[in-house]
């Protein structure tokens, strides 16, 4: 029996992979230092645990609206509104099961297959945006960035890459896997270019705004009165309160757009967990306990780069945002490893180090752009952790 062409068109997550190779080693009874996970080492903050624990005992667990109840519809609405400047309603709202499900169906509301629709991605991007496109029937059209531009890319070149092919542009600040962020002015800049192509969606994944760490304010795209109508704001709950395995994602869509993604979600999934809905209200309340968390990844993230930066041989930009550092190593592609394993590309360099220091990091390849010549390494672990295992890197790049 054959699978579908779309089931094996698409690869494996690589970071997922990672993650599902640490677990093992460590079940074999290996040390491990990974710096491989994309959520945050917190437990969920108690209020919300305590609102899901009255939820489920008051019988809340039966099915939902596909739009999510109005409470939870209205507090988002209301965070976007008075923390994004944003100028929506409830009809606006698409609450997901995860940010994840809010761009495949943002992507499924505005793609059709056989219509060779393009979506403009800068990268290197998060891994999962180009697999989505393209099970959306669209394809991903890259922006390639550099070190040495921050990873941000300028107004004309994606411009440069708008087609009458092209549906939307995907935008992700701060970025995974790259850190970086793009500033207000460069924000509205592009805002201005997109004003001549009104036709152009853009989708702003802004899940990692509340985890900056520079002087620069986040600005929602929005919150831009003029391409307002073009903009699909993507957020959540899972990485600034520590909610990951919750599942609990959020659109702000033109309400065409919001409409069309409810009803695609109830015939995929229904909904969200029914219990969680009543989550929503209590964690976008929850300022202090985020600021604090936030301000430990700031630590984390001045540590961490302080650190890569002693590496030789390598380039990195300083984390501004999210919980990723993303040098580059491709200095070392072509030479052979202190226990004499050549190392050829990201995926050998990061394989290699794994086996022989017991670090593990994400390899760059799937992120696209110059990605290859990256590894990616989360913060979201102890200072200690940091420490001990970036230290193991840098003694083992010495003996290269």
């Amino acid at each position: 029996m054959e699978l579908s062409d779309r089931a094996k068109s698409i690869p494996p997550s690589i970071t997922l992979a990672v993650g599902a190779q640490v677990k093992e080693l460590k079940a074999a009874g290996k040390k491990v230092i990974a710096f491989g996970a994309g959520e945050p080492d917190f437990n969920t903050p108690e209020p919300i645990v305590q609102t899901a624990i009255d939820a489920l005992r008051s019988g809340v667990t039966r099915y939902m609206p596909s739009s999510g109840t109005p409470e939870a519809r209205e507090a988002i609405a209301h965070k976007l509104q008075t923390e994004n400047n944003i100028e929506c309603s409830q009809a606006n709202i698409s609450i997901n099961a995860g940010a994840k499900m809010s761009i495949n169906l943002a992507l499924m509301a505005i793609l059709d297959f056989g219509k060779n629709q393009e979506v403009v991605v800068p990268t290197p991007a998060w891994v999962s945006y180009k697999p989505m496109i393209e099970l959306a029937g669209g394809k991903m059209v890259e922006v390639p960035t550099e070190v040495s531009s921050g990873f941000k890319c300028m107004p004309e070149e994606l411009e440069a890459k708008i087609t009458p092919n092209t549906k939307a542009i995907m935008l992700n600040t701060p970025s995974n896997p790259c850190g970086t962020m793009y500033t207000p002015s460069e924000l509205q800049a592009i805002a201005k270019m997109l004003e001549r192509h009104p036709e152009v969606y853009v989708l702003s994944d802004e899940i990692y705004e509340r985890l900056i760490y520079s002087d620069v304010q986040h600005l929602s795209l929005g919150s831009i009165p003029e391409i307002a109508h073009q903009v699909i704001t993507i957020n959540g709950l899972s990485k600034a309160f520590a909610m990951t395995g919750w599942r609990i994602g959020y659109a702000c869509a033109p309400e065409p757009v919001a409409k069309a993604m409810n009803t695609l979600q109830s015939q995929i999934n229904t909904s969200i967990t029914s219990f969680c809905y009543a989550t929503i209200p209590v964690a976008l309340g929850l300022h202090e306990e985020v600021e604090a968390m936030r301000q430990v990844f700031a630590k984390r993230a001045k540590l961490m780069f302080a650190l890569i930066q002693q590496w030789p041989n390598t380039e990195c930009v300083e984390p501004a945002g999210a919980f990723y550092a993303f040098p580059k190593i491709s200095h070392y592609f072509g030479k052979t490893s202190p226990a004499g394993t050549e190392v050829t590309v990201s995926v050998s360099f990061t394989s290699t180090l794994l086996e022989e220091t017991g670090v593990a990091v994400v390899p760059g390849d799937d992120f696209g752009g110059c990605g290859p010549e990256h590894v990616r390494l989360s913060f979201a672990c102890s200072e200690e952790q940091i420490t001990e295992g970036v230290h193991k890197i840098c003694e083992w790049l010495e003996q290269f």
